[in-house]
């Protein structure tokens, strides 16, 4: 595999060089803040010039994102973050591309441009802000917004099945998936910058809060009561253990998972799984990725990272292949070729 990035080791940035001086105008306690402050840190941490970095985005309160970071940027329009990437990343490869976007924005009117981005395996990466519903245009359901809520469009409660992420963007061949909360900015640094590694589509979903429509939405996962039984902080290499000791653990048994207190009925510390995230077989990490309350925690970090050819190297390899055996090798050479006119 062959890689266009353009990595200068001696590059000295601070989180000040892509910090904006924009008015940041989300909503006060929206999760966003937290994200944003996240992307500051870890962009002086990744090694390319402060101009080889572009941030694109379609519509929603997610999609401001370019005005709030000093780099360069591109505000899109509805559901086509992913269209416009994909040709700013082609046309430029040593470009580290991220694209923010929202539920709504990537997985209804996005839908098709999200799974084919995925599916061909570009070098950009997601950040994919989940609050469950529609923020920027007051509050209507969206795609992962659980059946039975109460919004806008659903006074008597929703009747569609939501989304789950995870199992969405590896069913479109997704080769990163990544999961963190927005109240944990150290977190979502350390994974932003594994995403920016990986070689290939990143897609890291951010569970974010909606102060003002779907406050508290992931209370389920958050909620100081409940947190040490419903989060499963991943680390590569490490068993999967949580609650507030770590005395619980995941098992898989048959083609489930399941989980178990470390201790009781015969189980001990070699029973529990070990999380390998370069795994290319999916089958664990689809799992992973749709666990949830009440009985099982929310898979948290890194759950996949697969190394696989990328839809940007194989362009310019194929370019390059074309070039060797053909006579044009630019745009003057077609130009003088074959029949010619003047026009007086």
């Amino acid at each position: 595999m062959i890689t266009n990035r353009i990595v200068h080791s001696d590059i000295n940035l601070s989180k000040e060089d892509f910090v904006s001086d924009q008015m940041v105008k989300w909503c006060p306690g929206c999760g966003a803040h937290a994200v944003l402050k996240a992307v500051e840190n870890v962009f002086p941490e990744i090694g390319y010039k402060k101009e080889n970095f572009v941030f694109v985005s379609g519509i929603g309160c997610s999609s401001r994102f370019p005005y709030y970071v000093n780099t360069y940027g591109f505000h899109g329009i509805h559901g086509r973050a992913m269209a416009i990437a994909t040709g700013v990343k082609l046309s430029n490869p040593g470009l580290s591309v991220w694209i923010a976007t929202g539920d709504g924005d990537s997985m209804a009117i996005g839908g098709n441009h999200f799974i084919h981005i995925i599916r061909r395996n570009l070098d950009v990466n997601i950040l994919l802000f989940n609050n469950q519903i529609y923020g920027l245009t007051k509050g209507q359901y969206s795609p992962t917004t659980p059946i039975g809520s109460i919004t806008k469009t659903s006074p008597n409660g929703t009747i569609e099945h939501p989304f789950v992420t995870a199992g969405l963007v590896m069913g479109a061949q997704g080769t990163f998936f990544a999961r963190v909360l927005d109240n944990d900015i150290k977190m979502m640094t350390a994974v932003m910058h594994e995403a920016a590694k990986h070689d290939g589509t990143s897609v890291i979903e951010i569970l974010q809060n909606c102060i003002i429509f779907a406050d508290k939405t992931h209370r389920q996962v958050t909620d100081k009561e409940v947190r040490d039984d419903y989060q499963l902080h991943l680390k590569h290499g490490e068993p999967m253990l949580y609650g507030k000791n770590n005395e619980k653990g995941i098992q898989i048994k048959g083609t489930k998972l399941q989980g178990v207190v470390v201790g009781l009925n015969g189980v001990t510390i070699d029973d529990i799984l070990i999380h390998d995230q370069y795994e290319k077989n999916p089958g664990v990490h689809r799992m992973l990725g749709k666990m949830g309350p009440p009985d099982l925690p929310v898979a948290l970090g890194v759950i996949r990272s697969a190394e696989f050819e990328t839809y940007d190297d194989m362009v310019e390899v194929q370019i390059d292949s074309v070039k060797e055996r053909s006579k044009i090798k630019c745009v003057d050479d077609l130009l003088n070729s074959g029949e010619t006119f003047d026009v007086d």
